[in-house]
């Protein structure tokens, strides 16, 4: 069997015109495009298991994704140093793969990953989004308070059962730990949520995000968020934020190269990752 190596890709894409990552026989998504214009490039099939860190949820976006794939060596030889040039004049303007880097066969973009970190935009000004952010920034219809924001961000950190803000898949855990969550508002005036963790379920970002929302336009106490992790079924009370304004910015891994396999290791024995946004 002819030798392999395994790439770690470092992606960002416009999710606007994509349902999602996952690959989907009759719709457009990142890992089709991906697998497509990689089998334009090397042949068919050439390039095998590619998996991602995070399968973000149709029109959720990406500045730090991560994604692995195994090729033969001497393709990625033959390849070496133009393969980035090359995915960068057939992929479409929306995609884009930032770096190709060769890592050790253990390392698992999914399940070696120790954290993910999403951004979302929110603006309250009473004209809207600007024209230029509209497809990456909600526009709420009422004045925020950063503060109050903070305030519902504080309780929902820590290891948690969400179940009340995921979609809930069969034989998966919605235990999950929030390491960070805070709100800022930019020099612009746009207000930003960073939300880190070790993994997310199903919506379980844009929920946050919407109970958060309400709780900063005064529509509900600050405790309101925290007070629904006291529940074990997906809440009706919770509206799921839109997916335009969340970025997935950054997943983490081992600083050790020795400790993927461990990592991923743990991570399976811990849950079952499920999909993202």
């Amino acid at each position: 069997m002819d030798e392999r190596i395994r790439l770690r890709l470092d992606v960002s894409y416009d999710g606007t015109d994509f349902s999602g990552w996952a690959a989907q026989p009759t719709r457009r998504t990142v890992a089709g495009v991906l697998v497509e214009t990689l089998d334009l490039v090397l042949g068919a099939g050439t390039a095998t298991g590619l998996t991602v860190a995070g399968r973000t949820d149709a029109g959720v976006h990406a500045t730090g994704q991560v994604c692995h794939l195994d090729l033969p060596a001497a393709v990625w030889r033959e390849h070496d140093g133009r393969l980035l040039r090359r995915l960068a004049r057939l992929l479409p303007t929306d995609v884009r793969v930032r770096a190709m880097t060769e890592v050790p066969a253990d390392f698992d973009a999914r399940f070696s990953a120790t954290f993910r970190r999403y951004e979302y935009r929110v603006t309250d000004a009473p004209w809207g989004a600007e024209p230029l952010r509209r497809h990456d920034t909600l526009a709420w219809p009422k004045p925020l308070d950063l503060a109050a924001l903070n305030a519902a961000a504080a309780g929902l950190v820590g290891e948690h059962d969400f179940a009340a803000y995921c979609r809930r898949k069969e034989h998966a855990t919605t235990l999950r730990e929030v390491t960070r969550l805070d709100w800022r508002r930019d020099a612009d005036g746009i207000l930003v949520a960073t939300v880190q963790a070790d993994a997310f379920c199903q919506a379980m970002v844009r929920s946050l995000v919407g109970a958060m929302l309400v709780a900063g336009d005064g529509r509900r106490p600050v405790e309101w968020p925290a007070g629904l992790l006291t529940r074990r079924d997906r809440s009706s009370e919770v509206t799921v934020a839109g997916a335009h304004g969340l970025t997935l910015v950054a997943v983490g891994y081992p600083d050790d190269p020795a400790e993927y396999a461990r990592r991923a290791d743990l991570t399976r024995r811990l849950r079952v990752p499920v999909a993202e946004g």
